[in-house]
């Protein structure tokens, strides 16, 4: 008897706020002629056009001044590899002015295992490194952003099966 009452407490608790959260209406969202806009192009506010990166060793077009290029230390495998970016100057010198963030995910399960936002760190021979946890078969990408002085000048996304 006394299970039925506890039961019945918590199905009136139950009743009492999904009744309510129904009766709430979503809040207004307000209209304007930019995110109609966005929206008519299949953006949403913030979005981001991801360069796709072509394959390792291939230089990349960063901006006027810079280029990169970029490999892995070893074939991406369940584990850790790390990512290695190189950044050429003009003159063809490698170079460490940006600052680059990574984040490794598998697109066709977005955010099931995400890295969140990872810096890079350079090393004594001007070599940009990330690390990049493969968790499990499947597609992995990796999106990197390059940013100089704080603004963003680089989105690019690096695509890889293991």
């Amino acid at each position: 008897m006394k299970y039925r009452s506890i039961a019945a407490v918590g199905f009136f608790i139950f009743s009492v706020c999904a009744g309510s959260a129904v009766a709430l209406d979503p809040p207004s969202v307000p209209s304007s002629p930019s995110l109609q806009d966005q929206a008519a192009a299949g953006k949403t506010p913030g979005h981001i056009d991801w360069v796709p990166v072509p394959g390792p060793g291939k230089k990349v077009k960063i901006n006027d001044d810079y280029v990169f290029t970029y490999e892995f230390s070893q074939k991406p495998q369940m584990g850790t590899v790390i990512l290695i970016i190189k950044v050429y100057d003009k003159n063809g010198a490698q170079v460490v002015p940006f600052s680059i963030i990574g984040r490794s995910d598998m697109p066709s399960m977005r955010g099931a295992h995400d890295s969140g936002d990872v810096a890079f760190r350079t090393n004594r021979v001007n070599n940009y490194l990330m690390p990049v946890n493969i968790v499990m078969p499947g597609d992995w990408e990796v999106r990197v952003t390059f940013s100089l002085n704080d603004k963003s000048v680089f989105h690019g996304s690096i695509r890889f099966d293991v």
